[in-house]
């Protein structure tokens, strides 16, 4: 059957007349009660971008049951993106990994592992790339003055103490100290590829 646009409007605008005509049903009819009733309000921020929006996180029995932007946040004033108003479904997720997950080389499938072991392997093979590429110089031409005036390129030998083999990515959920301290460790260890999610 062809509608004309025309007739679109009609009937749209026929249904929204004639709609508050139709007796609402007993479910309808019924107040439905809050589900933040009794639940724990609790102010926290947003963990996706570097934006740092407020969020209102309301829960009972452990459970998150609600999640909605923080009206009274400096920064957000309520509002929140599609992927922040989502964020309950972070937490009630049932394919959410919870602990850290481990392929063996060559494997085919993921397994669950201790967070102390996890860790232990992190930084076992951090050492094992940064003490195998570690490099204490560098080789550079720079150009040097002669007695006679002239320039020329000389190759000379920098004190670098540096890797090229590690990059870190940082988090926009961390605050300025925490991204100070990352900055310290990271520089300790001789990373020049260090870059944040914020700036990406």
């Amino acid at each position: 059957m062809g509608v004309s646009r025309r007739d679109f409007l009609k009937i749209s605008g026929s249904s929204l007349l004639l709609g508050p005509l139709v007796a609402p049903s007993s479910a309808d009819a019924e107040e439905r009660e809050s589900r933040i009733k009794g639940a724990k309000e609790t102010r926290t921020i947003c963990p996706y971008c570097s934006v740092g929006c407020g969020i209102l996180v309301h829960t009972k029995d452990g459970k998150v049951v609600n999640a909605e932007g923080d009206p009274e946040h400096p920064i957000s004033e309520g509002t929140l993106c599609p992927k922040g108003a989502s964020i309950m479904e972070l937490v009630n997720n049932d394919l959410r990994v919870k602990k850290p997950m481990y392929r063996a080389p060559g494997g085919d499938a993921w397994k669950e592992v201790e967070w102390d072991w996890a860790l232990d392997q992190i930084a076992k093979k951090v050492k094992d790339v940064r003490d195998r590429t570690f490099k204490l110089t560098s080789k550079s031409k720079v150009k040097e003055k002669q007695p006679d005036g002239t320039e020329i390129d000389v190759e000379k030998d920098f004190t670098v103490n540096r890797t090229d083999a590690l990059a870190h990515v940082g988090s926009a959920a961390l605050d300025n100290e925490e991204c100070y301290l990352l900055q310290k460790m990271l520089r300790s260890w001789g990373l020049v590829y260090i870059e944040h999610q914020a700036r990406i």
